[in-house]
């Protein structure tokens, strides 16, 4: 009799644990119902630059990460607002020592890469890239426009942060089921990264990047494409976690999926203009590439691409939004930032593939 129960004690467990999402359905989730809430609230509130706040909730749930412990968050927070600080201190080398300024940003940024390649937190290499190539290519036009960007990226940051906590409560990784979410049995030994490797693809990182912000630094109209940097400076990060014969594709094919995200998006809104259907919008595009970024226990092996092309979808959308709450004309807009990253794309593209022509990596010998 104590034995029949126990077994249906057991069964009955097992069973409750079947019905429980996989970690995967579980992430997927979360990361589209962060990214909404985070737009939710930042469209809300409406402070400059407030799209930054779902970009950056967006991309740290778009990786296999247990929930954020305090230190981590505010590590965060505080490697981008020190990045943007960091860009300002360039701004006197930049508006009178044009050649000394841009020797140290370009150290700056390949320092970020290279951080990155060798095996740093992609979220730390990306925070840092952003802010050093947004603060410096706005700040050489206006310090005006400068200041209320920092102001706007540090803002966007905290509350960034804060609904990746927002989204961990409501759907937290105990949601799914045991299996799916147990550590393997033996701790991968920790490989040492090849310093080679990684310098490479920080150069690479260099190339896509630093002509892109150069063009800015001679511009005008820098501070109106602050959108246009982010991708750029995600372009870079992303070139250099990809492999080599990967990283053109990677880059071509995250444009066109996140581009196409944002025209439907956009002719919806152009339809039925509602802050409810922008948000279900953002949501519907995570929850229509989230399968696409995770897979099983980890990311899927097209995980990097999808995650990028659901960035593009956000920071292409978000600004013709905006654009639209001002008046502006923002059809024509939209259309022109999504031309400029298309172009952004194609010389991307290319510039890897010239790359990794002339510079070959070297076949690594097997002991």
């Amino acid at each position: 009799m104590l034995s029949d129960s126990r077994t249906s004690v057991i069964d009955s467990a097992e069973s409750a644990d079947a019905r429980r999402m996989s970690i995967a359905s579980v992430r997927i989730l979360r990361m589209a119902l962060g990214t909404a809430l985070s737009m939710l609230f930042s469209q809300i509130v409406n402070w400059p630059m407030s799209f930054v706040a779902p970009v950056l909730t967006m991309f740290i749930l778009s990786l296999p990460l247990p929930a954020l412990r305090l230190s981590a968050g505010i590590k965060f927070v505080l490697v981008f607002v020190i990045a943007i600080y960091a860009g300002l201190i360039f701004l006197p080398f930049m508006l009178n020592q044009r050649m000394v300024g841009i020797l140290l940003l370009g150290l700056a940024l390949y320092h970020s890469f290279y951080y990155t390649a060798r095996g740093g937190s992609p979220v730390v290499g990306a925070f840092a890239t952003v802010g050093l190539a947004l603060v410096t290519s706005v700040g050489t036009v206006s310090t005006d426009a400068v200041l209320a960007l920092s102001g706007g990226l540090s803002t966007g940051a905290v509350f960034g942060v804060l609904f990746v906590w927002v989204a961990h409560a409501i759907l937290p990784d105990s949601m799914a089921r045991a299996e799916s979410v147990q550590a393997p049995s033996a701790k991968p030994q920790a490989q040492k990264p090849d310093l080679t490797v990684a310098r490479r693809s920080a150069w690479r990182s260099m190339v896509i990047v630093m002509p892109v912000i150069l063009w800015f630094l001679l511009s005008s109209a820098s501070a109106s494409y602050a959108a246009f940097m982010i991708k750029v400076a995600s372009m870079g990060q992303q070139a250099g976690v990809d492999q080599s014969r990967q990283a053109g594709k990677s880059l071509l094919l995250s444009t066109v999926i996140g581009g196409i995200g944002a025209i439907v998006g956009w002719q919806v809104l152009s339809i039925w203009p509602s802050l409810l259907i922008y948000v279900l919008l953002i949501g519907l595009g995570g929850l229509i590439m989230g399968p696409r970024i995770f897979a099983g226990a980890g990311m899927h092996p097209a995980g990097a691409t999808w995650s990028y092309a659901y960035l593009t979808m956000i920071v292409v959308l978000a600004p013709a939004v905006l654009d639209g709450q001002t008046g502006a004309s923002a059809d024509a807009a939209f259309w022109s930032r999504l031309q400029m990253f298309i172009w952004a794309t194609i010389y991307g593209t290319g510039a890897v593939f010239v790359f990794d022509t002339l510079w070959r990596r070297k076949p690594s010998r097997e002991s």
